[in-house]
């Protein structure tokens, strides 16, 4: 288990390319296998994750080849998946397990899916709901966790209006209408991410937007949506990665960091109107469409943060980035206090009780809530360094990684690989940026 060693900085400094986004990285790679011919993912993602789908994809009969950071994927066209003759392991992967319980449903054979301890304590009643009304024969460890069992079975279209917003809930069941008889409805709540529509209109999927209701052409029949074509893409850089340097360059008044080509999808966006109602200093520069994401370059600089509340319809918009935004808090002038947010409590790890663990070994003054915490702001006093435990969780981790480079004394990080889920350089480029 391996430790990294956090020392106080100055400010940061200097340019920064992030990994491919990890969100677009596993909606390219199902497609792409789901596509007729060769498809090139240049910017694949490096995080775990991402690896996970790409070894699912292979185990269901798809060409997969990586070189560096480029991954070409022969499709084997919507019908041409074969069944896996071992469990199929998103090990880390919620986003892996849900987007391809969808794609599963549909198939002509049975698949296990399973994952990871963490991963088979999170909830997947919400996914297999919506599938058991498309036909799918899902079974569920007490009808709500991993391993899954889905037995392939004809689907039907189905209008779906989701209880809650969920960007995977919806990929799911949009996945699962390719192979539905007629046309699939999903409306959603609140807007969500919106990287599957956009992956599914360019690899060639009939899918229409009206507001918060999308519908899906299943692929078969007379009106069916034809088929998908194999795309050569460029992936953007992780917004989500991102945050943890817009947030580091935030503590120091004589920071100036630019990071190159960063996924700028407006569902994504929140977060960086949030940084700015907080203070923080950020320039969009250079923006461009790629493949109908948004993309530019952020240049951030030092700031001196608000804080404030973070609640309601905000959640769904940046449930990645409040445990950055949590441990920022006790750098605020007001703090930070999150609602409305017991999602986190069913994240990678118990994020509100890893928060709130992890604060108070550093000397912040916070408060523990069903839904989330209220951490005091600057006034309480200045953090300490301490032996941070991010239970394996990954942005825990990387947050408070973050949080001790303006502590007093230095801050350990245990089981520090766990970045590696979604940003295996994590800690070398934060202490290039890092001036001592």
């Amino acid at each position: 288990m391996k430790k990294e060693t956090i020392q106080p900085a100055k400010h940061l400094t200097g340019g920064l390319d992030l990994p491919g986004d990890k969100s677009v990285s596993h909606r390219y790679a199902m497609l792409a296998a789901l596509a007729g011919g060769a498809s090139e993912l240049r910017h694949f993602s490096a995080a775990a994750d991402c690896r996970s789908t790409l070894a699912c994809m292979s185990a269901l009969g798809a060409g997969v080849k990586t070189d560096k950071d480029t991954v070409r994927v022969t499709g084997r066209g919507p019908h041409g998946l074969k069944s896996s003759w071992r469990a199929l392991d998103a090990e880390n992967s919620g986003t892996t397990m849900r987007l391809l319980a969808g794609i599963l449903a549909g198939q002509q054979f049975s698949s296990k899916l399973t994952g990871d301890g963490s991963l088979q304590k999170r909830p997947m009643k919400r996914v297999i709901g919506p599938l058991r009304e498309m036909g799918a024969d899902i079974r569920a460890r007490d009808d709500n966790f991993a391993p899954l069992e889905i037995r392939g079975a004809p689907l039907k279209a189905i209008d779906y209006k989701m209880p809650m917003a969920s960007a995977q809930v919806k990929s799911a069941v949009l996945l699962a209408g390719l192979f539905a008889d007629g046309v699939t409805c999903v409306t959603e709540p609140a807007r969500t991410r919106d990287h599957t529509e956009l992956a599914l209109e360019e690899f060639g999927a009939a899918i229409e937007k009206d507001g918060r209701t999308i519908r899906i052409h299943g692929l078969g029949g007379a009106n069916g949506g034809g088929k998908l074509l194999a795309k050569s893409l460029d992936v953007p850089g992780d917004l989500s990665s991102a945050v943890f340097f817009i947030a580091a360059a935030s503590l120091f008044p004589d920071s100036n960091v630019l990071i190159h080509n960063v996924g700028l999808n407006p569902t994504r966006t929140a977060i960086l109107d949030l940084f700015a109602s907080m203070g923080a200093a950020i320039q969009i520069l250079g923006l461009k469409s790629a493949h109908g994401e948004v993309v530019g370059d952020l240049a951030v600089k030092g700031a001196s943060l608000k804080g404030g509340v973070i609640a309601g319809g905000q959640i769904p918009l940046v449930i990645d980035e409040l445990p950055m935004l949590a441990a920022l808090g006790p750098y605020t002038e007001e703090g930070i206090e999150i609602r409305d947010a017991a999602e986190l409590r069913v994240k990678e790890s118990d994020r509100i009780a890893a928060l709130v663990e992890n604060l108070l070994r550093m000397g912040a003054s916070v408060e523990e809530r069903p839904d989330g915490l209220k951490v005091e702001g600057r006034r309480a006093g200045k953090l300490r360094g301490a032996e941070i435990e991010p239970r394996g969780d990954h942005r825990i981790a990387m947050a408070f990684a973050v949080a001790g480079l303006a502590a007093k004394g230095n801050t350990m990080i245990r089981d520090a690989d766990c970045a590696a889920v979604s940003f295996p350089t994590f800690f070398q480029e934060l202490n290039r940026l890092a001036e001592r």
